[in-house]
Order: structure tokens, then sequence, then C-alpha cells
């Protein structure tokens, strides 16, 4: 899907500047975007994704209530490198200043621009998409007094999702997944894993047991092209199956590229397509453990002390879920194995991946409860740390700017890991979704 483009010229005509630097955006962004014919600023708007100034002119300083009534993204592309130019700077302040510039988007490096042409189509298909998650009674299975706090169960989550990005949520049973899931033969598990055959110490019945969920999944959800992503209220309901969908995830995501949600977290779900898909980075979803959690955190992994770090410890993190680093397919790794379970509260037979995202830059970020929020950390993923016999059995360690400042912040212990700096491609198409970056 590309999405379409308006170009906008100023009164009292185009000129051969702008109608130069059109035929120039056109070549150089012709697979990421359809230009429209252009209009003059003030003129009724055909339907698009978004306007695009391929010129700006003083006239924008008399012209602020037409800046004010656009209601989609305004894109400015002025530059011969389908960027700004530095000559647009006073003008978008000046719009901004006076209340027009909130949907402006000035990207500053092609690639940056075509991240916000992504996150356009993105935008665009969220309305017409879903997210399946499994779930009967959430909150009151396992560790209830943990699980009933989480807010993307609420139905006001499910509404604003709803309202502000158009994507429905979908619940059906896991009760009725994990039943059909045990219905499947262990020789059609065996068949379908002669196609995957990746790296794994599982016993056989642990195993096939991993591949008879993704199959039932995969059987309820078909061919459904508005499916985005699916998640399953794998820990707190984990009673409803002998296996954790890890390895399903991993499966669904290298063969169709969906979006996964471990403990049926729909907030995390709907940061991560939104991120991986714009930016196009590796993004995982793990727990965080901050070094100034001090004992909260280290009893809830089950060690007696943060890993030995250089510089200041207040402001490490310690990075885990299910006893690895997360759910982390095999393109996103450097390393990757499956695994026999470690949680004490999920089946004998359930499975966990041990993978590691490559060591350096990093950034963290979730949506916040509001959906017009996201914290967004850019720190560097140090290394990993294992604890034999503790739910941290390999872990990774992140470095963050200042500690003190994430900790009054933080949205959620659920967070999203993306490998590489984005700062700068997460600010600009939070302009697009109408999401405040909240930098720390």
């Amino acid at each position: 899907m590309k999405p379409r483009l308006l170009p906008i010229y100023f009164e009292p005509g185009r000129d051969g500047g702008f109608d130069t630097q059109l035929a120039n955006l056109q070549t150089l962004l012709s697979a990421d975007a359809e230009f429209l014919l252009p209009v003059p600023l003030g003129a009724p708007l055909p339907e698009c994704e978004a306007v695009v100034f391929p010129q700006l002119l003083g006239e924008a300083y008399r012209r602020v209530d037409d800046f004010r009534a656009f209601t989609v993204p305004v894109l400015v592309l002025t530059s011969e490198f389908a960027t700004l130019s530095m000559w647009d700077w006073e003008i978008i302040t000046y719009l901004k200043s006076e209340g027009a510039g909130e949907r402006i988007v000035a990207p500053y490096h092609i690639d940056q621009t075509r991240t916000v042409l992504r996150a356009l189509a993105i935008r665009q298909q969220l309305r017409t998409s879903k997210f399946v998650v499994y779930q009967d009674d959430p909150g009151e299975g396992m560790q209830a007094p943990i699980f009933k706090r989480f807010y993307w169960w609420e139905t006001e989550c499910v509404q604003r999702m709803l309202e502000k990005f158009g994507i429905v949520i979908e619940k059906r049973s896991f009760k009725k997944l994990g039943a059909a899931a045990k219905e499947i033969a262990d020789a059609d598990a065996q068949r379908e894993w002669k196609a995957w055959n990746w790296p794994t110490t599982l016993p056989e019945a642990s195993l096939n047991a991993a591949v008879k969920l993704y199959l039932a999944v995969k059987n309820d959800i078909g061919e459904d092209p508005a499916v985005q992503g699916v998640g399953i209220n794998c820990l707190n309901e984990s009673y409803f199956s002998d296996c954790t969908p890890c390895l399903a995830w991993s499966m669904f995501y290298e063969q169709r590229g969906l979006i996964w949600g471990c403990e049926a977290d729909i907030v995390s779900m709907l940061t991560k397509l939104i991120l991986h898909r714009s930016v196009g980075a590796p993004t995982i979803m793990t727990n965080l453990y901050p070094f100034l959690m001090g004992q909260a955190a280290l009893k809830h992994e089950r060690i007696a002390d943060f890993p030995k770090v250089e510089g200041d410890p207040r402001n490490h993190i310690l990075v885990a879920h299910c006893g690895y680093l997360g759910v982390v397919p095999p393109s996103f790794s450097t390393e990757w194995t499956l695994r026999p379970k470690v949680l004490a509260i999920v089946d004998e037979k359930a499975h966990a991946i041990d993978a590691r995202l490559p060591e350096g830059p990093i950034t963290l970020a979730k949506l916040h409860p509001d959906m017009r929020t996201m914290t967004v950390v850019e720190g560097e993923l140090t290394g990993y740390t294992q604890y034999p016999g503790s739910d941290c059995l390999n872990g990774g360690v992140i470095r963050v700017p200042d500690g003190h400042r994430l900790m009054t912040h933080l949205a959620s212990h659920h967070y999203l890991l993306m490998s590489g700096h984005h700062r700068g491609g997460i600010e600009a198409i939070g302009a697009v979704f109408g999401i405040l970056a909240q930098i720390l």
C-alpha cells in the first residue's frame, strides 16, 4: 500500500521551482508514495494520506489559518534530496508558534522521509486491521494479584485503540485453542517441523506441543488479511495449554510478518507494529528490571544481585522475559536456540527462546495508556548476564542516559527493544499518528 500525497502550491500560481521540485520528488519517491494532482493552498482536498509542500514561500506567514485547517499530516520536502531545506526552518518555527504546526513533518534525511511514508501507509492499514487475542478470564488465573493490574485487558484500552487508530481487538477462547492444539496428531506436527528445523534442545513431546499450538492458531486465523497480529494470555491462563506460544510467534513472524503479543499485551503489540513496520529495525518486547528497583526486581527474577557493570549502576537495566531476553525471531538474532521452559507457572512441556539481539545501540519505547504519548530512550545493550537456577538464565544489560529520569517516566514493565538508535524516526512518525515522543 502506497500513501497518497497531495502536492500543495501557493497562489497566485505554480512556478518553475515548484514543478521542478515536484518532479524530483516523484523520481526519488516513486516506489514509496503515489503523488496526486497538485492543488492550491486553501482549496478543498481530495482524499489523501498526507499533503506535501515541495516549496515553501513567505506567503505562509499570511496563510496560518489554512495550515491550521489541515486534518492530515503535512510533509515539507523542499530540498532536492527529498528532505526539508534549511531555509524553511523559520517558516516552520513560525507556524508551530502560531499553533499551525502540529501536523507538520519535516524530515532531514531521505531515510527518515521513507520512514514517514511507511508510517502513513500503516496508519491507513490499521483502519482495516485487527489483532486476535486468545483469553477467557484474564487476571483471574495464575499470579492474579500481578495480572489484575494490567491496563491492556481493560475495555477502555480496547476502545481507545479503536478510536485512535481504528484497529479492532478480536477476543477468542484460549481454552478452546489449547484443546484444539492437543487434538492435532504428532505426525502432523513432525511433518510441519521438517520445514523449519531450527536449533532446539527440546524433548520430542515438548517440540510436538509447540508446533501443534502453531498449527492450531494457523487453522483458526486462516489467511484473513485483516489479521496483523496474534496474542495469547499465555502465563496468566497457562493451564489452558500444555505449551507456550514462543515458537509459534517466531514462525508466524518469519512466515507472514505477523506481530505477536506475549501475555496478550495489545499495547505492546500496537507499539511494535507501528515502530517495526515504520522504522524497519528488529523490535521485541521484554520486561525491564532497573537496577534502581533493588530487591523488588531481584526477587521477581530470583537472583541475589545485579551484574557488575562499567559506569554508574543506577543508569543500568536488566532486561529479561520468561527466563531469557524474550521472544526473538531468528532473523533478528545473533544466537537462537529453543529451550525447555523456565517459569514455574507454565506446563512442564512448555518452552522458551534463548536468543540475543546484537550488542550496541538500542532504543526502548512504548505507548502510554493515553495512546497519545510514547516514551523513547536511546541506550546501549552492553552485554548479557546468566544466573543459573534463576528466572534469568540469559538476560540483557542496558545502559541508559539517566536511570532516575527513566524511573519517573516509565509507562509499563513491558517495553519494546529496537536494535539501533531511532529517536529521529520515532519523532517523525509521531506526527503521523498524533503521538508525542517523550525523550528520556
